[in-house]
């Protein structure tokens, strides 16, 4: 009735009705009176017995710092105080245990602990050391210090390998955000023994983790003070904490658990498997007869008696002196080079290469390492005929290793030459970007470029939509130099739209395609994209927002430079005349000056005439010249038909990181050859096909049961981890 009369409306889920105790500003309120909150004290309360002089020596700095509230502190810790003298033996006896306790007791009560007052200033105080954190919240009482609460955590592993300033600053961040109930909405004092985080705090650029931190910070209301380490062992105290091996507050116990956990397992799992390599020697032709004769403490056996054996146990009676029973397995010894070290291998038999091979490779105490690191991970501890030619064969065919490292050699098939004859007669097309949004509102460049003069027409355009791309295209250079007979791109969405598809249509051109993930398809357009790229990064603003109105200077200095493999100018194979350049207007070189049009029609005639010859000429030269230098690398002679490949494929997947997914495909299968570079590959009997180039294409090693298990389409799965104690009883894309 009181809260109706008074308007006001109450919250169920903030309310507590019908307690017998509550927790009120860190005490605990109950019919019998006020007492401290459990939760303040549990870093002081369950401190640990200490184990040496160095933890004696943390807690008791805890304690001479609130050494004023306790009286006769130093009778009752003497006790303590001796265990810490250079020369004496640690010895914990009940006289220490008693000091311990007592002390402990002390710091629990008040009026070591008191009670926060809002009108007063409240003082954290934080340190960090190498294996935890400490905070102390504390308010004056005229001239004494009264702590409120206590907090304690310790790091992580991760936390563990900060920095001295970046753990300092962590104490700072958790101790705010335990104390935060006290300390949101007012000014409070902060107290470090680091002196960089004074400086670090008012830093104006930070970054990364330190950033995220600092904005954390900015919440709260303090004044940061430095003091020296010896007026600072209250929170000193608290983060050199021990951490026993039952502590309930540490972050770590679920991960002692688990380790315990293991422990107990290490023992059995031993046995199951000296008792499955025992049941396989056993049965193993090849060692069942050495074994046997060891158990029956024989003599060598004469050569006559194994040389109708096999190869296998020919190689292990040559080694018989090293070769002795451990736990009745058989095992053999193993010196190394310089003959100072000596140690004891299992010999395995045959039906147990795949497991040890699984486990020290595949397995997390392998970790898909390599050849030689895998081969001297296993000789430390077992022993084979051949096993370093197992250990090769089971690397080269694992295909979570291949699905990832890709083969060892790439493929890399004969370059496919492709010339024209005049000018105009195909060009290629690509689309750069998206760059900064320029002032104009650009965003992407568009390159059209001649495969016979070379000649390059660059538009910036604000979108790569195929109907901004078609429009530019039949606009600025169909109507300008005509319609060429084929088109030649890559193989982006715009370019195979139904919008650019219909207009090549109409127009009366041929459209062809490189194959994916190949654009040496399309080198000369990729070529010139990465030159004009690298020119706009050299007289770009800081602000990059200027790039399009560079681009047509730098035509301008291109179509007048010497091309390579044609050995004259873009512009000169264009027009048959040279460009006038605006230094030509300072050095004063005249232009041609033709007598009369018709002897100037004669002469351009016959200079065009010599000029595509020309040019014809050099390109061929040139084309054949990078074609012998392609084909010096060329690996690979082909697929058959049938044949497992894998396939070179990285694709991005929205969510996942280009790092971690496998950039091999497969296994797929050759379908057609259709020429010397390009296949039709197939996975599975119901797969797509693809048309690829052989450049991405590797040889498949993998074996029948790892392509049913390992590769399902796109995602690599691990087989099932052997049981350790199984027994075991028995160019161009063809024209339409």
């Amino acid at each position: 009735m009181k809260i109706q009369t008074a308007n006001l409306k109450l919250s169920p889920k903030k309310c507590s009705l019908f307690k017998r105790q509550v927790n009120f500003l860190g005490y605990v309120v109950s019919e019998e009176g006020i007492r401290t909150d459990p939760e303040k004290i549990a870093a002081v309360k369950d401190w640990p017995v200490p184990k040496d002089k160095t933890q004696i020596r943390a807690f008791l700095g805890l304690c001479s710092y609130y050494r004023r509230f306790v009286k006769n502190f130093a009778d009752i810790a003497k006790p303590l105080h001796k265990l810490t003298e250079e020369k004496r033996h640690f010895c914990w006896d009940e006289s220490c245990n008693i000091a311990f306790q007592e002390l402990k007791d002390r710091l629990c009560k008040t009026p070591i602990l008191g009670y926060p007052d809002a009108s007063k200033e409240f003082i954290v105080d934080t340190d960090a050391s190498d294996i935890g954190l400490g905070g102390v919240l504390s308010q004056r009482n005229g001239d004494q210090e009264v702590v409120i609460a206590y907090f304690s955590k310790s790091l992580s592993k991760a936390e563990r390998n900060y920095c001295v300033t970046r753990r300092e600053l962590l104490a700072v961040v958790k101790s705010l955000q335990h104390f935060s109930k006290y300390l949101l909405g007012r000014k409070f004092h902060l107290r470090t023994d680091h002196a960089a985080l004074k400086w670090l705090l008012q830093f104006k650029n930070p970054e990364g983790q330190v950033a995220r931190w600092i904005e954390l910070l900015q919440e709260y209301d303090f004044e940061i003070e430095h003091r020296s380490g010896k007026s600072h062992g209250n929170a000193d105290a608290l983060s050199r904490r021990p951490c026993p091996e039952d502590c309930k507050h540490c972050t770590r116990q679920e991960s002692k658990e688990v380790v315990s956990v293991r422990m107990l397992r290490a023992d059995h799992l031993s046995n199951e498997w000296n008792d499955s390599l025992l049941y396989a020697q056993q049965e193993d032709p090849d060692i069942k007869p050495i074994l046997e004769w060891i158990k029956a403490s024989a003599p060598k056996p004469k050569w006559s008696d194994v040389s109708a054996m096999s190869p296998t146990t020919k190689s292990y009676w040559d080694q018989w002196d090293s070769l002795l029973l451990q736990d009745v397995v058989l095992c053999r010894k193993w010196e190394n080079v310089r003959g100072d070290s000596c140690h004891l291998q299992m010999v395995v038999p045959k039906a147990k290469v795949p497991d040890i091979l699984q486990l020290y490779h595949n397995d997390c105490s392998g970790g898909h390492l390599g050849v030689k690191r895998t081969l001297l991970k296993i000789r430390e501890r077992f022993y084979w005929v051949h096993c370093r030619n197992d250990v090769e064969d089971w690397c080269r065919k694992c295909t979570s290793c291949a699905a990832v490292k890709g083969p060892q050699t790439r493929s890399r098939g004969a370059l496919k030459l492709y010339n024209v004859g005049a000018p105009w007669e195909g060009i290629a097309i690509d689309v750069a970007g998206p760059f900064p949004e320029s002032e104009s509102g650009n965003r992407y460049f568009m390159v059209v470029m001649d495969y016979f003069t070379k000649w390059p027409e660059v538009f910036a355009i604000p979108n790569q939509e195929a109907s901004t791309v078609a429009d530019k295209l039949v606009h600025e250079v169909f109507c300008r130099f005509g319609v060429p007979l084929e088109i030649h791109s890559d193989q982006v969405r715009n370019f195979e739209s139904q919008i650019f598809q219909e207009t090549c249509r109409v127009m009366g051109t041929h459209k062809t395609r490189t194959t994916s993930y190949h654009p040496q398809s399309d080198g000369m357009v990729e070529r010139f994209n990465q030159t004009l790229e690298r020119y706009l990064a050299k007289v770009v603003d800081n602000r990059q927002r200027d790039w399009d109105k560079h681009i047509q200077p730098f035509l301008l200095s291109y179509r007048s430079a010497v091309h390579e493999s044609t050995a004259v100018t873009p512009a000169f194979a264009n027009f048959g005349r040279e460009l006038r350049l605006p230094a030509d207007l300072i050095t004063g070189i005249p232009p041609d000056a033709p007598r009369s049009i018709t002897d100037y029609a004669n002469d351009l005639r016959n200079k065009m005439n010599d000029v595509y010859e020309h040019v014809r000429q050099s390109g061929q030269q040139m084309s054949e010249k990078m074609k012998t230098r392609y084909d010096r690398k060329m690996n690979n002679k082909g697929f058959d038909e049938g044949s497992l490949v894998w396939l070179h494929n990285p694709v991005r997947s929205k969510g996942k990181s280009p790092k971690l997914q496998a950039k091999w495909d497969g296994p797929y299968r050759i379908v057609t050859r259709i020429n010397d570079v390009t296949y039709r590959i197939q996975k599975g009997a119901r797969g797509t096909p693809k048309i690829v180039h052989v450049d991405r294409l590797a040889r498949y090693y993998g074996t029948d049961n790892a392509r049913d298990e390992h590769v399902l389409g796109r995602v690599v799965l691990r087989a099932p981890m052997p049981q350790i104690g199984a027994l075991a009883p028995s160019s161009l894309e063809p024209k339409n």
